[in-house]
């Protein structure tokens, strides 16, 4: 299981949890799979249908901003990635977490894997489809908030989306307690 998305000002953050044989895993590394932050664009796009087909199954999970401003980011990460176990048609008999964090909530089996999407492929592959996942709906909503260039940095806090807020004010979908600094210029 891997998320995307957790430093973001706009927008949910995304998990996907994969389940791959060894197979599968061998397949996937030879067609170029690693860390989402690795791959380009449309590398991770060519590479989700050849994750989807080849895992035994997957699933997505997604917390909302609002969930973040009220439980914290951690703990919305956590919500994020048990809503995409929950979704998986059987419970795995290990949990792979990228990160040093345990994943709490999580009564079964878990191993944390420091940069394990770049070492397991299970791992790599959950980060890409919750990347494009979160890509993907990041740019239907800059249709609905013009003027923010979420279709540029995918929410994440960069000048011009810094100056987009100072000119236009925070959207709904922006977590307002990541936006502190935002507006007190530190």
């Amino acid at each position: 299981v891997d998320e995307v998305g957790r430093g973001c000002w706009f927008g949910p953050v995304f998990a996907a949890a994969v389940v791959l044989d060894d197979t599968a895993a061998a397949e996937l590394r030879h067609l170029g799979l690693t860390d989402s932050k690795a791959l380009t664009p449309r590398r991770r796009a060519a590479l989700v249908p050849e994750i989807e087909t080849r895992s035994r199954c997957w699933a997505l999970g997604q917390a909302a901003a609002r969930d973040v401003d009220a439980m914290g980011i951690r703990v919305a990460t956590e919500l994020a990635m048990i809503r995409a176990l929950q979704r998986l048609p059987q419970t795995p008999e290990l949990v792979l977490v990228d990160g040093v964090l345990p994943l709490r909530p999580w009564s079964g089996p878990q191993r944390t894997i420091v940069r394990g999407d770049s070492r397991e492929a299970s791992i790599a592959a959950a980060s890409v489809l919750a990347k494009e996942a979160r890509d993907a709906l990041i740019r239907r909503l800059a249709r609905r908030f013009p003027g923010y260039g979420l279709e540029r940095h995918a929410g994440y806090g960069t000048a011009k989306h810094r100056a987009a807020l100072l000119a236009l004010g925070p959207t709904p979908m922006h977590r307002h307690s990541f936006l502190t600094k935002v507006f007190t210029g530190r």
